[in-house]
Protein backbone atom coordinates (compact mmCIF):
# COMPACT_ATOMS: atom_id res chain seq x y z
CA UNK A 1 0.00 0.00 0.00
CA UNK A 2 1.67 3.28 -1.14
CA UNK A 3 1.08 6.30 1.37
CA UNK A 4 -0.04 9.05 0.13
CA UNK A 5 0.86 11.81 2.10
CA UNK A 6 -0.17 15.25 0.66
CA UNK A 7 1.41 18.64 1.88
CA UNK A 8 -1.03 21.60 1.96
CA UNK A 9 -0.26 25.23 2.51
CA UNK A 10 -1.01 26.56 5.73
CA UNK A 11 -4.21 27.77 7.04
CA UNK A 12 -4.83 30.53 9.24
CA UNK A 13 -7.69 29.16 11.31
CA UNK A 14 -10.56 32.45 12.37
CA UNK A 15 -12.67 31.81 15.53
CA UNK A 16 -15.14 34.45 16.75
CA UNK A 17 -14.63 35.07 20.41
CA UNK A 18 -17.89 36.87 21.85
CA UNK A 19 -19.74 39.84 20.14
CA UNK A 20 -16.75 42.07 19.73
CA UNK A 21 -13.70 39.58 19.34
CA UNK A 22 -11.91 37.09 16.87
CA UNK A 23 -8.88 35.05 17.40
CA UNK A 24 -6.56 34.37 14.34
CA UNK A 25 -4.16 31.78 14.72
CA UNK A 26 -1.66 30.50 11.52
CA UNK A 27 2.07 28.49 11.56
CA UNK A 28 4.53 29.60 9.82
CA UNK A 29 7.79 27.26 9.11
CA UNK A 30 10.27 29.94 10.79
CA UNK A 31 11.17 30.56 14.40
CA UNK A 32 8.65 32.78 16.18
CA UNK A 33 11.61 36.08 16.32
CA UNK A 34 11.39 35.87 12.93
CA UNK A 35 8.27 36.09 12.10
CA UNK A 36 7.98 38.94 14.94
CA UNK A 37 11.11 40.40 13.20
CA UNK A 38 8.44 40.96 9.94
CA UNK A 39 6.14 42.73 11.75
CA UNK A 40 8.74 44.99 13.56
CA UNK A 41 11.01 46.04 10.79
CA UNK A 42 9.89 48.22 7.88
CA UNK A 43 12.03 46.38 5.30
CA UNK A 44 10.61 43.24 5.90
CA UNK A 45 6.96 44.61 6.47
CA UNK A 46 6.35 46.24 3.24
CA UNK A 47 7.88 42.97 1.46
CA UNK A 48 4.08 41.18 2.76
CA UNK A 49 1.84 43.63 3.52
CA UNK A 50 -1.34 44.01 1.61
CA UNK A 51 -3.18 42.28 -1.40
CA UNK A 52 -0.75 40.87 -4.25
CA UNK A 53 -0.47 43.37 -6.68
CA UNK A 54 -0.24 46.06 -4.26
CA UNK A 55 2.61 48.47 -2.85
CA UNK A 56 3.26 49.65 0.56
CA UNK A 57 4.16 53.09 1.60
CA UNK A 58 5.11 53.73 4.65
CA UNK A 59 4.69 57.38 6.17
CA UNK A 60 5.34 56.48 9.87
CA UNK A 61 6.77 52.95 11.12
CA UNK A 62 8.38 52.95 14.72
CA UNK A 63 7.44 49.33 15.69
CA UNK A 64 8.18 50.22 19.56
CA UNK A 65 6.90 50.70 22.48
CA UNK A 66 4.94 53.82 22.63
CA UNK A 67 5.65 54.21 18.70
CA UNK A 68 3.20 54.56 15.56
CA UNK A 69 2.55 53.89 12.58
CA UNK A 70 0.68 54.73 9.35
CA UNK A 71 1.16 53.29 6.30
CA UNK A 72 -0.93 53.06 2.58
CA UNK A 73 -1.81 50.36 0.27
CA UNK A 74 -1.69 51.00 -2.48
CA UNK A 75 -2.90 49.31 -6.43
CA UNK A 76 -1.56 49.50 -9.53
CA UNK A 77 -4.25 51.58 -10.85
CA UNK A 78 -3.44 54.77 -8.45
CA UNK A 79 -5.29 53.67 -5.53
CA UNK A 80 -4.70 53.82 -1.95
CA UNK A 81 -5.95 52.47 1.55
CA UNK A 82 -4.41 53.81 4.50
CA UNK A 83 -3.67 52.66 7.79
CA UNK A 84 -2.59 53.60 11.33
CA UNK A 85 -2.41 52.78 14.78
CA UNK A 86 -0.16 52.69 18.03
CA UNK A 87 1.92 50.49 19.76
CA UNK A 88 1.40 49.74 23.32
CA UNK A 89 3.87 47.14 23.67
CA UNK A 90 6.60 45.90 21.76
CA UNK A 91 8.61 42.87 22.91
CA UNK A 92 9.65 39.69 22.56
CA UNK A 93 7.28 37.45 21.45
CA UNK A 94 4.66 40.21 21.60
CA UNK A 95 2.61 42.68 20.18
CA UNK A 96 -0.25 44.97 21.30
CA UNK A 97 -1.15 47.99 18.49
CA UNK A 98 -4.51 49.53 17.77
CA UNK A 99 -4.98 49.38 14.25
CA UNK A 100 -7.56 52.07 12.41
CA UNK A 101 -8.63 52.01 8.30
CA UNK A 102 -8.52 55.75 7.76
CA UNK A 103 -11.62 55.67 5.78
CA UNK A 104 -13.65 53.98 8.40
CA UNK A 105 -12.92 55.03 11.83
CA UNK A 106 -13.32 53.03 14.85
CA UNK A 107 -9.62 51.91 16.02
CA UNK A 108 -8.98 47.79 16.54
CA UNK A 109 -7.29 46.50 19.14
CA UNK A 110 -4.55 43.79 18.64
CA UNK A 111 -3.00 41.56 20.78
CA UNK A 112 -0.22 39.60 18.71
CA UNK A 113 1.41 36.46 20.36
CA UNK A 114 4.52 34.43 18.38
CA UNK A 115 4.63 31.02 20.12
CA UNK A 116 8.00 28.90 18.91
CA UNK A 117 7.03 25.61 18.06
CA UNK A 118 8.76 22.19 17.42
CA UNK A 119 10.63 21.74 14.40
CA UNK A 120 12.04 25.41 14.07
CA UNK A 121 8.33 26.45 13.76
CA UNK A 122 6.16 29.01 15.22
CA UNK A 123 2.55 30.34 15.94
CA UNK A 124 1.15 33.94 15.81
CA UNK A 125 -2.37 34.42 17.03
CA UNK A 126 -3.36 37.59 16.71
CA UNK A 127 -6.66 39.18 18.87
CA UNK A 128 -8.72 41.20 17.87
CA UNK A 129 -11.27 43.16 19.57
CA UNK A 130 -13.39 45.93 17.65
CA UNK A 131 -15.19 48.81 19.41
CA UNK A 132 -18.46 46.70 18.78
CA UNK A 133 -20.40 43.73 17.73
CA UNK A 134 -21.72 45.54 14.90
CA UNK A 135 -18.04 46.10 14.42
CA UNK A 136 -17.14 42.80 14.19
CA UNK A 137 -19.57 41.68 12.70
CA UNK A 138 -18.86 44.16 9.42
CA UNK A 139 -15.22 43.36 9.27
CA UNK A 140 -16.28 39.34 9.05
CA UNK A 141 -18.53 40.39 5.84
CA UNK A 142 -15.71 42.13 4.34
CA UNK A 143 -13.65 39.46 4.35
CA UNK A 144 -11.20 39.92 6.52
CA UNK A 145 -10.20 36.49 6.72
CA UNK A 146 -9.23 36.08 3.12
CA UNK A 147 -7.45 39.49 3.36
CA UNK A 148 -5.09 37.97 6.52
CA UNK A 149 -4.78 34.94 4.41
CA UNK A 150 -3.11 36.67 1.35
CA UNK A 151 -0.91 38.58 3.80
CA UNK A 152 0.17 35.67 5.56
CA UNK A 153 0.60 33.54 2.20
CA UNK A 154 2.67 36.39 1.03
CA UNK A 155 4.28 36.35 4.93
CA UNK A 156 5.56 32.46 3.98
CA UNK A 157 7.37 33.93 0.88
CA UNK A 158 9.41 36.64 2.78
CA UNK A 159 10.48 33.99 5.56
CA UNK A 160 11.43 31.39 3.05
CA UNK A 161 13.70 33.86 1.44
CA UNK A 162 15.66 34.58 4.16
Amino acid sequence: MTDHTTTRAPETTHTRIGEQSIVHRREFAAPAARVQRAHTEAAWFVRWMGPRGTTVSLDRFEAVTGGAFRYVVGSADGGGWAFRGSYHEVVPGRIVHTWEFEDDPGATLESLTFVDLPGGRSALEVLSTYTSKDACDAMIASGIDGGMDTNFERLDEVLAEG
